[in-house]
């Protein structure tokens, strides 16, 4: 069983004196479905006033987003993962890339509703927190600017400046080249410390910078085990000892982490192949076991976006949610479009996506955006505005991480789907548990490409790493590495 050693263990000294010889950096080469870590930022102490602009600024932000309601604005393979961080309690997620030459780490928002990559500038220092590390082209000798103008509007603030070209790392890989939003101009609502900028995971054809995604980089070089993201994120909402970042749980790219669900994915197509968003049909939602009637929405897509974070839907299918509550009413003011209830009712929704037959559940405790005084709770389903007129299939309901954090989901590129699972135990004994946030990106890549999108230098690819990679094969262990 081990005759082969001897040779495995020559040819790996082979590699390793021709990479010396040669002047080739060595990496840490890890196994298929290694993870970028998460973290998760909990929720800062807000009074009532806070928490309804929150909550206003929320809604504004998702119709913006997606172009909806009266605020629109608009080869060698491998897989590697980034472990993510959990921030204000659930409140948003995000992970860490690595910028420039030499490489700086970076935190990010990861964004499967967006396809542009920005980070804040130095010129935008006075509208960021104290203590946010924002990227300097001048400390990068591989940055090149473009001579081309960046903006993207939120509803509740814009981000703009120029856009350049760089080496960026991600999840064990890099990419040369890659096109990104330098901004100069940010809106003091859009970044929290430790958050620098976001990274948008769709697809290249709602890219406002008309740059090619890190990720389809990486797929049209061949350079993934599959054309997957696979995404768990924590629970941290109902823990009392929640710290600002926590452990948030890890996308895994080209791969699904096996070991954090439990079952067969069930995958869904995206409506017509489009390759914008990830969207799935609407086929059904239950409140109290109780199904809605979906009748008057039948064009639904639901666009499954893990960089928002609560849920949004069509007002008059939202309406017939809350009125299965007894005590329920209408918010006001900030809270309108929200939806308040008794503190005292669990509420159990379930949604059903394609032509599947599986309902997901979402926890009473992921329901509960907030508590709004000591016997009233305010819902984290909400009515969108009208949708837009305009055209152009925007999705009508927007699924966030209230729905996300109760599955294991799975982006699929070729053919375009989204599949869910069940998470297993290993990954729902991650929810509440404090702990260090994962160390940022600054490892050596396994798998280089170019991130230009046409010509002779559209998509090269390194192949020492992983040749070496591949003498590792014979002598690699079952199971998972992570990276922190």
């Amino acid at each position: 069983m081990l005759r082969g050693l001897p040779e495995i263990v020559a040819l790996l000294a082979f590699l390793t004196s021709v990479a010396q010889c040669a002047g080739i950096p060595t990496s840490n080469v890890h196994a298929p479905g290694t993870h970028v870590a998460l973290q998760r930022r909990p929720s800062p102490a807000r009074n009532t006033s806070e928490w309804s602009a929150w909550a206003l600024a929320q809604r504004l932000s998702l119709e913006a987003k997606y172009a909806v309601g009266a605020n629109s604005k608009h080869d060698r393979r491998a897989s590697g993962t980034n472990l993510i961080s959990n921030q204000n309690t659930d409140s948003s997620y995000f992970g860490s890339i690595a910028v420039g030459t030499p490489p700086t780490s970076y935190n990010v928002i990861l964004d499967t509703g967006s396809a542009d990559l920005w980070l804040a500038s130095e010129d935008a220092r006075d509208s960021l927190p104290e203590d946010t590390l924002t990227f300097d082209p001048t400390r990068s000798s591989s940055y090149a600017p473009l001579n081309a103008s960046f903006s993207i509007a939120y509803g509740s603030g814009s981000a703009a400046g120029v856009l350049g070209r760089d080496t960026v790392q991600f999840a064990g890989f890099e990419v040369t080249d890659q096109v990104f939003g330098v901004v100069a101009d940010v809106s003091p609502t859009l970044l929290d410390t430790p958050v620098s900028g976001l990274l948008g995971l769709a697809f290249g054809g709602i890219a406002r910078s008309g740059a090619q995604p890190l990720w389809q980089a990486l797929l049209a070089a061949g350079a993934l085990d599959a054309p997957l993201l696979g995404v768990h994120l924590t629970r941290f909402v109902n823990a009392s000892d929640a710290r600002a970042v926590a452990p948030g749980g890890a996308l895994a790219l080209g791969a699904l982490n096996a070991s954090l669900y439990a079952g067969a994915v069930d995958y869904q197509p995206v409506p017509g192949g489009a390759r914008g968003y990830w969207t799935l049909e609407m086929a059904g939602v239950s409140v109290q076991g109780s199904p809605l009637d979906l009748a008057s929405d039948a064009v639904a897509l639901a666009a499954i976006d893990t960089g928002t974070t609560l849920v949004g839907g069509p007002a008059d299918v939202v309406a017939q949610l809350y009125a299965a509550i007894p005590g329920s009413a209408p918010g006001t003011g900030n809270y309108a479009g929200y939806w308040t209830y008794p503190c005292a009712t669990e509420v159990h929704v379930a949604l059903r996506f394609g032509a599947s037959n599986v309902s997901w559940p979402v926890a009473p405790a992921d329901f509960r955006l907030l508590q709004a005084d000591a016997s009233t709770c305010v819902g984290a389903f909400f009515a969108l505005s009208a949708r837009s007129t305009a055209g152009g299939g925007s999705p009508s309901w927007i699924v966030g991480d209230t729905f996300l954090k109760n599955v294991y989901t799975a982006f699929r590129a070729a053919p375009p789907a989204v599949g869910f699972a069940q998470l297993s135990a290993a990954a729902l004994a991650m929810n509440g548990v404090s702990g260090a946030p994962p160390t940022p990106t600054l490892n050596a890549p396994e798998v280089t490409a170019s991130g230009l999108a046409s010509g002779a230098d559209r998509l090269r690819v390194e192949w020492f790493p992983m040749l070496f990679a591949g003498a590792m094969a014979g002598l690699r262990l079952s199971g998972w590495w992570w990276l922190w």
